[in-house]
C-alpha cells in the first residue's frame, strides 16, 4: 500500500524519527515550539521530546549559530532553522569561518555535524528582504553541502541523510512545496546526497532544475511533447555536491541543454552548470545552452511587478521553442492571467511528482 504526505509532513516525519533514533539530535529556531511550528514542519516535536531537544531561540542569529556548530563539535547533531533564508544571514561569519571550515582546519579530527534549513521563495507579498534565493552563495563555499528537494519523498529521506552526515549541510525548502503531496515511505530511509533524479525522460533536449523550478520544467516538458519535443527533466535535488555524472549522459543524449535555476540568473548556479557540459560534452551539443533565471533586480513586493518577476513554464517552452523553431507561444497558450495576482501557488502546487 502507498502513502502520502506533504512535503511539510515529510519534513516533520524526518525530524521526529531521527530524534527518536538518536538522543544527540536536537532542532532549535526562531518559532520551532509555535502553534504553527514552522509552516508545520514541527509540530508537535516540543510535546514529544521537551524543551531541552525542541528549543526556541532569540533574534541573536549570529549568537545562536555558534551555539549549535559548538555543539556540534562537542558531538551533538543539531538542526537549526531560519523561517527565511533572509534572516541567516546575519549568521555568515559563523556558517563560513567555523562550520564550513572546522573539519579541515583540524585535519580531519574534528565535524560539525550540522543541518541549516532555509525557507525561500516568492508569495504574498515578502518582498525583497523575505523572498531571496541563495542557494548559489552556499555552493560556493567549500565545506558546505547543499540541498534542495523538490518532492516530499526527496525531502524526507534528503532530511534524513543531512541529519546523519558529519559536515554541515544547507537543506533549502522552497515555501510554495510545502503543501505538495507525493508518496512517502513510513519507515526510515535516505536519499542519497549529490545524486540527481531523472524525472521525467526525453530525446530532444535535458533541462536542469531545482526546488519548485521542477515543476515548472515538467510542465513545460508536457506542453512541449504534446508540440513533438520530448523533455528529458533532471531534478538536480543537490547543488553541492553536484552529479555531473546524470547531467553530462542527459545531454550526450539530448545534445540540448536549459538550466531554470530559481534564483537571479546573474551569477547564478546554472552557470556552473553550463561550464561543466561546456567543458565536458562540448561536442555533443547541438544548440548553444540557454539559462533561465531571476532578472537582475530584488524580488519586488508588489503582485503587479512580481507577475512579471518570476520565470514560468512558459519561459521554459519558448527557450526551447527557439532550439527547435516553434512559433513563440503567449500567455494565452497556457492559461496565464498577469491580470490577477500570481503571489500564490495554484492548484499544479499539488502533487503527486
Amino acid at each position: 500500500m502507498t502513502r502520502e504526505l506533504t512535503f511539510a509532513k515529510a519534513i516533520l516525519e524526518a525530524t521526529d524519527q531521527c530524534m527518536e533514533k538518536d538522543d544527540s539530535v536536537y532542532i532549535m529556531g526562531l518559532g520551532v515550539p509555535d502553534p504553527k511550528g514552522i509552516f508545520g514542519t514541527t509540530l508537535g516535536l516540543g510535546d514529544k521530546y521537551g524543551p531541552k531537544r525542541v528549543l526556541d531561540m532569540p533574534v541573536s542569529e549570529n549568537a545562536m549559530t555558534g551555539v549549535a556548530i559548538g555543539s556540534a563539535i562537542q558531538g551533538l547533531r543539531p538542526i537549526l532553522t531560519h523561517q527565511r533564508i533572509d534572516f541567516m544571514l546575519l549568521s555568515m561569519d559563523q556558517i563560513i569561518n567555523n562550520a564550513a571550515k572546522w573539519h579541515y582546519m583540524f585535519g580531519g579530527q574534528a565535524s560539525v555535524p550540522l543541518v541549516i534549513r532555509l525557507i525561500i521563495g516568492r508569495g504574498w507579498g515578502q518582498g525583497p528582504q523575505h523572498s531571496q534565493s541563495l542557494q548559489a552563495l552556499f555552493a560556493h563555499i567549500p565545506g558546505l553541502k547543499v540541498v534542495m528537494p523538490f518532492t516530499p519523498h526527496d525531502a524526507k529521506g534528503l532530511l534524513i541523510s543531512s541529519i546523519e552526515d558529519n559536515n554541515p549541510v544547507i537543506f533549502i525548502e522552497h515555501r510554495w512545496l510545502h503543501n505538495l503531496f507525493g508518496e512517502v515511505p513510513e519507515e526510515t530511509y535516505t536519499v542519497p546526497i549529490g545524486k540527481a533524479r531523472v524525472s521525467r525522460e526525453g530525446k530532444d533536449v535535458t533541462i536542469v532544475a531545482s526546488s519548485h523550478m521542477v515543476l515548472e520544467s515538467l510542465k513545460a516538458a508536457e506542453f512541449l511533447s504534446k508540440k513533438g519535443v520530448e523533455a528529458e527533466v533532471i531534478d538536480l535535488r543537490t547543488i553541492r555536491p553536484l552529479d555531473e555524472e546524470t547531467i553530462l549522459k542527459s545531454v550526450q543524449k539530448t545534445g540540448r541543454l536549459i538550466v531554470a535555476e530559481g534564483a537571479n540568473k546573474f551569477m547564478n548556479f546554472s552557470a556552473e552548470i553550463v561550464s561543466v557540459v561546456s567543458e565536458k560534452a562540448f561536442k555533443e551539443l547541438k544548440a548553444p545552452p540557454a539559462r533561465i533565471g531571476y532578472p537582475d533586480f530584488p524580488t519586488p513586493t508588489s503582485w503587479a511587478l512580481s507577475n512579471h518577476y518570476y520565470p514560468l513554464s512558459l519561459d521554459i517552452i519558448n527557450t526551447a521553442g527557439e532550439m527547435f523553431g516553434l512559433t513563440r507561444f503567449n500567455d494565452e497558450d497556457l492559461g496565464i492571467n498577469r491580470n490577477d495576482p500570481m503571489d500564490v501557488p495554484d492548484k499544479s502546487f499539488t502533487g503527486p511528482f
